[in-house]
């Protein structure tokens, strides 16, 4: 957000006639571009428009400078930690992990195979056409942070605020016009109130879901079958659920995990540092132990334990913990024995770094710890199930969204930072052709340059969108450049994230995470610099 404030400032020191020829070369382009202003606001009597279509011209002669002034402009860094709110590290004593896509992680062949095991549970067990057989996972359709409108069968991509991205609405694999939105829905502007009526798609196990729902109403569509949509999404997700509580993916996963898991040493070396530096560790997931253990135990084959397991690494261990409801239930822990596979019907008062528990929740978890939220930090991927409940319980959170690498990187590219500070350079503009009162006669004027510039601005948008994902664009923001519905719920439920955890072994122990002190919610409270200053 940040290099994003610094690009507009860039961008709208652009709006100049002509760069001076007297000034040396590094100085023009930036404090050599911010005269407009004052050299067009000298003419009171020309004519408002004409004097805005000149700047328009300017800016696009100017374009071709664009990459020289912005070549000294920072960079994100794609492994870096951003910061939502306050936290020091020292203050830390418990650290806490969910396991999948955050100790561990998974090559796309995961998600083709919970599609097919759910298409064929939609076939075999619920009767679906054969047909639906021929459709296969498309890794380039989904995002994560869609939602799904259950009743008109829609998949959305919302703004922050809660209204449909104009291009972000998909019945079936079709995308719908922005007319068809507003006939469907009366407004892009949905709000908050409905929002919480659809289903949030907010992890990467979602994908899978998200392409099948798409590709089985596509298919009724195409087949010219009548079809209920909510019958629809409630027979996918029966069949999601499914290959992940019969076990099928997990069995899959095991006998083949060097086709399906990711080597990564480098998050041990982050679990055996925080061991050295003295912190606790917990593990807490929904997956079932088996398969964590099998995992694990794949993922750090080539490390030396003092003892015989990855389990010396925590201090407790907790598997189906059936969240988000851990979060609020009273459901109380059981031991779960290893080797018989079955449940203790002993209370638990205690736990001990040689044991494994099952379900519990997070009232029963603080009065066997003693460990006080503030000093408690979790992982976790998922930013509803893993981060809201330990959020509003008082943790310190942290999301590890993997796709944030690859999106800084392609916001630091090039081609995506020249139609950035194009972008600003048209926003600028219509703010000024708007904020113009034109009479009846300069009506066609005025209506033509809007349209130039407004064509002018989707060329831009489409340049950005389409250096990512093909149908639903950046997933941390939309085509208007707003933070997408995503990314307020990372600034809900996040005090930090980052790509991956790894990322915190460049940072001390006793290191302050703060926010940029420049970055702002509110408008009004805009931090300003003069246009030279970037």
């Amino acid at each position: 957000m940040a290099a994003t404030a610094r690009i507009r400032r860039l961008a709208s020191c652009y709006l100049s006639p002509a760069l001076s020829r007297t000034a040396p070369r590094h100085s023009r382009g930036l404090r050599g571009m911010c005269t407009l202003s004052t050299t067009l606001g000298s003419g009171a009597d020309e004519d408002e428009i004409e004097r805005i279509r000149r700047e328009f011209e300017d800016a696009k002669r100017n374009y071709l400078s664009i990459p020289a002034a912005m070549k000294d402009m920072p960079k994100m860094n794609p492994q870096g930690i951003y910061v939502n709110k306050n936290v020091k590290l020292d203050d830390l004593q418990v650290y806490g992990f969910d396991y999948d896509y955050t100790l561990s992680h998974y090559s796309d062949h995961l998600q083709c195979l919970i599609y097919d095991l759910a298409k064929k549970h939609l076939v075999d067990e619920l009767k679906y056409p054969e047909s639906c057989l021929q459709y296969e996972y498309d890794c380039s359709f989904p995002v994560r942070g869609l939602y799904y409108d259950k009743l008109k069968g829609c998949l959305l991509k919302l703004d922050f605020f809660g209204s449909i991205e104009p291009d972000g609405c998909f019945f079936g694999r079709r995308k719908l016009s922005l007319a068809e939105i507003k006939e469907l829905y009366g407004t892009r502007h949905i709000g908050r109130d409905q929002v919480r009526q659809l289903v949030g798609l907010m992890d990467v196990f979602c994908f899978s879901e998200a392409c099948l729902i798409a590709d089985i109403v596509q298919h009724f569509v195409d087949a010219k079958l009548e079809f209920d949509a909510p019958y629809i999404y409630e027979d996918v997700n029966k069949a999601i659920q499914h290959v992940h509580r019969s076990g099928l993916v997990h069995r899959k996963v095991l006998a083949e995990p060097q086709k399906f898991l990711i080597k990564n040493n480098k998050v041990f070396r982050f679990l055996k540092t925080l061991r050295e530096k003295g912190k606790k560790l917990f593990l807490l997931t929904n997956s079932p132990f088996y398969f964590v253990d099998g995992g694990m135990s794949y993922l750090l084959e080539d490390q030396h334990f003092d003892g015989n397991s990855w389990r010396e690494l925590f201090d407790v261990v907790i598997a189906q913990a059936n969240k988000p409801i851990f979060y609020n239930s009273d459901h109380p822990f059981r031991v779960y024995d290893t080797e018989k596979d079955t449940l203790a019907f002993t209370a638990v008062d205690k736990f001990l770094p040689s044991e494994v528990y099952y379900h519990g929740c997070l009232k029963s978890f603080l009065q066997i710890t003693k460990w006080r939220g503030p000093e408690v930090i979790y992982f976790g991927d998922h930013l509803l199930s893993d981060l809201r409940g330990p959020s509003k319980a008082g943790w310190r959170t942290a999301a590890v969204i993997s796709e944030l690498e690859d999106e800084i990187g392609i916001q630091n590219s090039d081609s995506y930072r020249f139609q950035q500070a194009k972008l600003s350079i048209i926003h600028d503009l219509l703010g000024k052709v708007h904020a113009t009162v034109v009479s009846t006669e300069k009506g066609q004027v005025y209506s033509a340059l809007l349209d130039e510039l407004n064509a002018e601005r989707h060329q831009c948008r489409s340049g950005m969108r389409n250096l990512f994902n093909s149908s639903f664009g950046a997933t941390f923001l939309t085509d208007t450049g707003k933070e997408s519905s995503f990314a307020y719920h990372i600034h809900q439920y996040a005090d930090i994230y980052t790509s991956k955890l790894e990322n915190f072994l460049s940072h001390a122990p006793e290191s302050w995470l703060h926010p940029p002190h420049d970055i702002k919610i509110m408008p009004h409270n805009a931090k300003g610099e003069p246009c030279g200053m970037v």
